[in-house]
């Protein structure tokens, strides 16, 4: 008689086989995995969705922005500006929209291309109160005794405006426009063809640096 096998027979093993196959293939547990990967391919829809609609309510803003770089005391052209559009809540305050209002006017500082470009890139009316905080602020065109000096001036720089005596004339006078230096028809620039530079004060102070200007040398001192 022989010894009964230590190994059970393939039969024993088949039906555990199947029954392992016919649970996990079972409509219940294929439903519930489908169920899932449909709810999860809802949510990434979803998702998307609402991102595109929070883009649409913040809304796309028509701007114009420098076609190109543009230097302190350019005067704008119309092909100095293209329309872009950008996301509402990027918008600057101040942003123009229209080219109108921008050729014709001059660039206080360098614009690099692409730059949106604001009411406070252009001189205007309002510039010397924006940049001061004085209400009553004015504009005063000044040519400096050392040209040096004026070529390390830049727009938004702090300075008090000297005589050649040292009398203070102005303080915290704040440069608007450092235009770009005239050519010279001689060998060497002279005073009245040194590059000039507009500053922003209150309008005491700009009464007596316009009126010192046109008989002595004036001087800058930064902050």
């Amino acid at each position: 008689m022989s010894a009964p096998s230590k190994h059970p027979s393939s039969a024993s093993l088949g039906p555990r086989l199947r029954d392992r196959l016919s649970s996990a293939l079972r409509p219940g547990w294929t439903r519930n995995l489908l169920v899932r990967r449909v709810a999860a391919a809802c949510l990434v829809v979803a998702a998307a969705v609402i991102g595109v609609a929070g883009t649409r309510a913040d809304g796309d803003v028509e701007v114009l922005v420098a076609a190109h770089d543009l230097l302190p005391g350019q005067i704008v052209e119309s092909g100095d500006l293209r329309s872009h559009l950008v996301a509402g809540r990027t918008v600057p305050d101040g942003v123009l929209t229209e080219a109108a209002p921008a050729v014709g006017r001059t660039v206080t500082g360098r614009v690099r291309g692409g730059e949106i470009l604001t009411d406070a890139r252009l001189l205007s009316s309002h510039l010397p109160a924006d940049l001061t905080g004085i209400d009553d602020a004015r504009l005063v065109p000044i040519r400096l005794s050392d040209d040096a000096v004026t070529s390390l001036l830049r727009p938004g720089d702090v300075v008090d405006v000297l005589t050649e005596d040292a009398e203070v004339l102005a303080r915290r006078a704040v440069v608007a426009l450092h235009a770009a230096e005239p050519k010279s028809g001689g060998l060497a620039p002279s005073r009245a063809a040194a590059a000039p530079v507009l500053l922003a004060m209150d309008a005491a102070a700009a009464h007596r640096v316009a009126a010192a200007g046109l008989d002595t040398s004036l001087a800058v001192v930064l902050h």
